[in-house]
């Protein structure tokens, strides 16, 4: 079984529908068979590089809303993040652009650490208030997921891998992925958002008893 997942590194609901997905792989005992990828998307590739600034600032301004505001709006999806374990620090996270973490999962992916890199960069924006867009940063998230210092700064030196996050961008397009998380099974079965952990396992079951047919 393949599970594809079109996922940013800024957005809370990829974190808490990762953690949600993993409780139903192991409610249904497909969590060694099961090949989970992960794929680019970017919820706001306009955002500058190293912009910085905290994230409840830049919801503030978008929204037009007052800066109490935005952090309650966070705060109501922190609540969520508490019942799979996640506690995100809402004052804390810093605005990012995703692209340079997107190459950089990709090499880990290709170095057999691709689950590790993915869940280390989403620590990195909700628990512990890093900046995944910043160089320094990125190259120390991935030595903590087992990639070397060196082939991580060659990677962000150059463009490598930067063709790979726009084929899995348009391919998001393509297929009509207008929001993210966006889970498909097989190629066959497409599940939209962190729903709740019964959805996924209902799927999961579904698909697993196709593959014994």
């Amino acid at each position: 079984m393949k599970i594809e997942i079109w996922s940013d590194y800024v957005c809370p609901f990829c974190y808490i529908g990762k953690r949600r997905l993993e409780e139903a792989l192991q409610t249904t005992g497909l969590e060694s068979s099961a090949e989970v990828v992960f794929k680019a998307f970017q919820l706001d590739p306009n955002t500058p590089v190293g912009a910085g600034g905290s994230v409840p600032e830049g919801l503030a301004g978008k929204y037009g809303i007052s800066l109490d505001e935005a952090v309650k709006m966070l705060e109501n999806v922190a609540v969520q993040a508490k019942t799979v374990g996640l506690e995100f620090d809402v004052t804390g996270m810093t605005g990012a652009n995703t692209f340079d973490a997107h190459r950089l999962a990709k090499l880990g992916e290709l170095e057999g650490k691709g689950d590790a890199i993915t869940e280390r960069l989403l620590q990195g924006h909700f628990v512990k208030g890093e900046a995944v867009d910043n160089k320094e940063t990125l190259t120390a998230i991935a030595e903590e997921a087992g990639l070397t210092a060196e082939r991580v700064q060659q990677v962000l030196q150059s463009d490598e891998f930067g063709e790979d996050v726009k084929r899995d961008i348009e391919e998001a397009g393509q297929i009509g992925v207008r929001g993210v998380p966006f889970f498909v099974i097989n190629r066959k079965y497409a599940i939209s958002g962190a729903q709740p952990v019964e959805a996924f396992t209902e799927a999961l079951k579904k698909v697993a008893a196709e593959e014994k047919n």
